[in-house]
């Protein structure tokens, strides 16, 4: 009996067939756990159908990618061996991450070659995947404009060019090089950016090369507003340490980032955590290309569970199952702090972020706080060394 209940349950409806997607995609989108489209997928996969220009405005964890990659597999021709799709990225590890949402989202589809490429990665091993003939491209810019002056690589088949975190690439000093990308290929294609605000630059190049683009704005609020609770933790710099390993003692966060504003400090407090039994690693600038991959493709299948990182890395970490992040240190500039808890509380799951701030932190964290326009929850630790609110004086984990 349970067996025929089990047949006759009726299968929620996948939202992306009523927009006449391919069914191996459709498939594909129930096999990565989606339920529901988030509101930029749900706004910009129809007009980049329709094949407008977009430029998209959203904050970080609204499930961009997928809002431009399903159109671009769409678009494929599987008998045309020539690049056809591209995707720009500001950094290795979003290329690498975009790359492997899309090969997910390609999962059904047979004879799709995805390939990424950037800067450290061995130049023969790109080669080697560019040999293979993939019809979807991602790279950093650099790297890829290396390649084409190689003539490793001509985007003149090319049909949609995305640009990921225009915002973050012009202001990193890209923009010579994404001119001259975009200006190889057809002036045809369809040109599509994604950034978390609009500067000067990033209006520049979609003066310059979109054809009436359809501006699309997702506002960090309401349902797309990441799901995160905030928390600042009074903890004397002496006493973080501690404070720090009382919450990872609790079991209630598995998966977590620690976030630290130094190479040294990064490198001493995983190495410290490691020799206290915790299974964590690191990332900084310090870090070979070749570990920084393996250090990323182990935290995603979750082979360790904590990550302790510098800004460097911030950016470009997107692991939708991030439960908890910390500051071990208060980041110098304030867009910092955003773009740190925004590892977490990612496709529509909640997530907690815990900052540590001391006396002398006091006018930066106040700094930080104006620039996010909201009130994290204060704790601190009584003097028999329980975590509670400051607000109330309740035990903060029998709230949990």
């Amino acid at each position: 009996m349970e067996m025929d209940a089990r047949e006759n349950e009726v299968r929620p409806a996948n939202p992306l067939e009523a927009m006449d997607i391919s069914e191996e995609v459709v498939k594909a989108f129930d096999w990565m756990g989606f339920k529901e489209l988030t509101a930029i997928q749900q706004k910009c996969i129809p007009l980049m159908m329709e094949g407008h220009d977009v430029i998209g405005i959203a904050p970080t964890g609204t499930g961009k990618t997928l809002g431009f990659g399903v159109p671009m597999l769409e678009y494929v021709n599987l008998d045309d061996p020539a690049v056809q799709e591209v995707v720009l990225a500001p950094t290795r590890e979003l290329a690498q991450q975009i790359a492997d949402e899309l090969t997910n989202l390609a999962h059904f589809i047979k004879g799709l070659k995805i390939a990424v490429i950037y800067g450290g990665q061995p130049f023969q091993k790109q080669l080697n995947a560019l040999a293979r003939k993939p019809q979807v491209l991602v790279a950093t810019p650099g790297r890829l404009l290396d390649h084409m002056q190689r003539g490793n690589i001509r985007l003149t088949a090319v049909h949609t060019m995305v640009i990921d975190e225009a915002d973050e690439m012009l202001k990193m000093g890209f923009i010579d090089d994404v001119e001259k990308i975009i200006e190889s290929a057809d002036p045809n294609r369809q040109l599509v950016m994604f950034s978390a605000t609009t500067n000067q630059d990033v209006l520049t190049v979609s003066w310059k090369y979109q054809h009436d683009p359809i501006e699309i704005v997702v506002q960090a609020e309401a349902e797309n507003r990441p799901d995160i609770t905030q928390y600042i933790i009074e903890s004397d710099q002496k006493e973080k340490y501690d404070h720090l390993l009382y919450l990872l003692d609790t079991d209630q966060y598995k998966r977590v980032m620690i976030f630290c504003n130094t190479k040294d400090m990064t490198a001493r407090l995983c190495e410290r955590l490691k020799k206290a039994g915790y299974s964590a690693e690191c990332l900084h600038g310090d870090v070979r290309q070749s570990q920084r991959d393996r250090v990323m493709s182990g935290y995603r299948k979750g082979e360790f569970e904590i990550l302790v990182a510098t800004d460097v890395a911030a950016r470009g970490i997107d692991v939708d199952d991030v439960e908890a992040v910390f500051n071990y240190d208060l980041p110098d500039k304030q867009e910092f702090y955003v773009h740190r808890i925004g590892r977490t509380g990612r496709a529509k799951r909640a997530g907690v972020s815990f900052s540590f701030v001391s006396f002398r932190d006091s006018i930066r964290m106040d700094e930080i706080l104006k620039y996010i326009h909201m009130k994290p929850t204060v704790l601190t630790f009584d003097e028999f060394g329980t975590l509670c609110y400051k607000e109330d004086g309740k035990p903060f984990l029998e709230n949990m």
